[in-house]
């Protein structure tokens, strides 16, 4: 396993306004709390690629550097005003995901991440879930040709909670598959596992042979742990499976009243106990 790494999210001002910090401060937070990775929300005031002149990548850069936290995984953020759905009926929004994609491959092969996490959109009213599905794959075709040459791989994370594309382990499977390219895996969340009332540690030996990152979360957003989730089979199943990518946090983003520190504390502390009982250390370790 490469380490453990936090999601953003809930230091930013996606999908909640608050609270919101800067990605630099950010930074400065996870290390200082002990995390080894960082997956960053590619939303303001964060990664928006537009907004990140080439002065200001070397700048996170080098504080990422001094702060030896690598860049676990960068999440691009659907909704809102451009929408960025990749299923989209409406050719030119579709055209606009795409591009905004290759910008956050871009800022991803800058930061030296090797994964950018293909959220594949959402059903809309008149459109079929075949056409959806076709949509979403052509663009996912592209993006991971982008990604390729620059040794960044694309992984396909169902989203059930928020979408109605892609809402299992084989629909996942199925995407990334359908695509033939090699840099094209899956991931899972085990927040939205939970929400269909299903086993999370089942997507686990599902996805084995594609699974490349993970998203760990307790129901209601909560830190793992404070919930209802079953995290000892999950991660005895990464274990057995020889899962060798990130844990990464995905959590309290639902609220402003989510404290950041708390969550990424409280998250941390249950994990490195888990993996302690496990025996299962990080690399380099």
């Amino acid at each position: 396993m490469k380490g453990i790494s936090f999601n953003t999210w809930v230091y930013g001002s996606f999908p909640s306004w608050l609270p919101s910090y800067t990605l630099e401060e950010t930074i400065a937070r996870l290390a200082g709390i002990g995390y080894d990775g960082i997956e960053i929300g590619c939303a303001s005031p964060h990664a928006w690629p537009d907004y990140l002149s080439a002065e200001k990548r070397a700048d996170i850069s080098r504080i990422l550097e001094r702060n030896r936290l690598k860049v676990a995984a960068m999440l691009p953020a659907p909704g809102g005003g451009p929408g960025m759905n990749p299923s989209s009926p409406l050719p030119e929004e579709r055209a606009f995901t795409v591009k905004h994609y290759k910008d956050v491959i871009r800022l991803a092969h800058d930061w030296q991440c090797p994964t950018v996490i293909w959220v594949a959109g959402w059903v809309v009213h008149g459109t079929s879930q075949r056409e959806a599905f076709r949509y979403s794959l052509e663009g996912l075709k592209e993006c991971a040709a982008y990604a390729k040459p620059l040794g960044i791989d694309m992984v396909v994370e169902p989203t059930p909670t928020d979408s109605n594309l892609i809402e299992t382990a084989d629909d996942a499977l199925d995407l990334a598959g359908d695509t033939g390219m090699d840099n094209v895996h899956v991931m899972f969340d085990t927040f939205h596992a939970l929400y269909r009332n299903e086993v999370p540690s089942d997507y686990v030996h599902r996805m084995k042979d594609k699974l490349r990152h993970v998203h760990l979360s307790d129901n209601d957003r909560l830190p793992p742990g404070q919930g209802y989730g079953n995290f000892d089979a999950v991660l005895k199943a990464l274990k057995e499976a020889e899962y060798k990518g990130y844990l990464s946090m995905e959590v309290g983003f639902h609220t402003r009243k989510a404290d950041p520190d708390w969550y990424a504390e409280t998250s941390l502390a249950f994990l490195r106990h888990k993996l302690d009982e496990l025996g299962w250390g990080r690399s380099g370790q």
